[in-house]
């Protein structure tokens, strides 16, 4: 099985001054997809300039014509599933079809308080969670819906024409805990992991491998349960937040042993985040666009 190369590109450069050129790149360069992520801030680029996800992407797929477009990922922090779906039928619209929804529970970061809210505690993410992604799905899928859930409602809600990718444009759900995993069985087009997070100050290369086989085996146990095919199930691994960090980008050889080692895991998406100078991602634009060009011939 070959692995798939994408990227993410945050959003915190103006479009006239690199935003457009990184994402017109990324096609160029072959990546299959091109992510955001979808918050209002984010960690050290809190200060500093951020742009929203849907109208990024929307720019993106105006100055694109067959990159695939995503986030990763949305959560219910900011988001309301009404909402969030008449804003993704018109991205898929407008990108012909090219759009893949990276979603996930949320953390307790900036996004959970800049509504004004307390900050939900783990079972409430998860709960949440399991009522936004089934309504989501309908709401993508029908052309009308009504529900009243415990979180949230949708009263004759309308989306027609509904998305141009059928029966909806597809979900990659971000999961590390039985509950989430049932969602990315069942709801999923794929199935988004970081790796554990523990492991990252402290952890070993060795253990963050041993840690990700143990969410796969999970979720294959998972999708048994639901009856679910897993090898219909895409496994996407977002890459940075692992103890090597940033190592598989210091060279074409280290990346290609670096992804290896993941696809023997089971992965088929692999995706690295585009080179930002003085923050967590920086990384030499020269070798992270030789390992976009020749890296997935050899992963093949």
């Amino acid at each position: 099985m070959s692995l798939h190369l994408s990227t993410v590109i945050l959003p915190y450069r103006r479009w006239n001054e690199g935003g457009r050129t990184a994402w017109t790149r990324a096609e160029q360069l072959g990546f299959r997809t091109a992510y955001t992520y979808d918050h209002l801030s984010w960690r050290s680029f809190r200060d500093g300039p951020w742009f929203g996800a849907v109208p990024t992407l929307t720019a993106a797929a105006a100055a694109t014509e067959r990159l695939r477009l995503g986030t990763l990922v949305t959560s219910p922090n900011f988001r309301h599933p009404v909402t969030l779906a008449k804003e993704l039928i018109s991205l898929d619209d407008i990108s012909g079809g090219r759009v893949t929804l990276g979603i996930g529970a949320g953390g307790s970061g900036f996004d959970a308080t800049a509504l004004g809210q307390d900050p939900w505690t783990p079972r409430e993410r998860a709960d949440r969670f399991a009522e936004f992604v089934p309504l989501l799905d309908r709401l993508l899928s029908e052309d009308a819906v009504s529900y009243k859930g415990d979180f949230y409602s949708a009263h004759e809600a309308r989306n027609i024409p509904g998305c141009v990718q059928r029966p909806r444009l597809p979900f990659a759900v971000a999961a590390t805990g039985p509950r989430g995993m049932r969602l990315a069985a069942r709801y999923g087009q794929a199935w988004v992991t970081t790796g554990d997070p523990k492991l990252y100050e402290n952890g070993t290369p060795e253990q963050s491998i041993q840690a990700m086989r143990g969410q796969t085996e999970k979720l294959a146990d998972t999708c048994a349960e639901v009856g679910r095919d897993m090898t219909g199930l895409d496994r996407v691994l977002l890459s940075g937040f692992t103890p090597d960090r940033t190592g598989p980008l210091q060279s074409l050889d280290a990346f290609v042993d670096f992804a290896g080692r993941h696809a023997e895991l089971g992965f088929t998406e692999l995706v690295i985040h585009w080179p930002i100078p003085d923050s967590p991602f920086a990384a030499d634009e020269k070798v992270f666009e030789q390992i976009a060009m020749e890296a997935p011939a050899q992963l093949r």
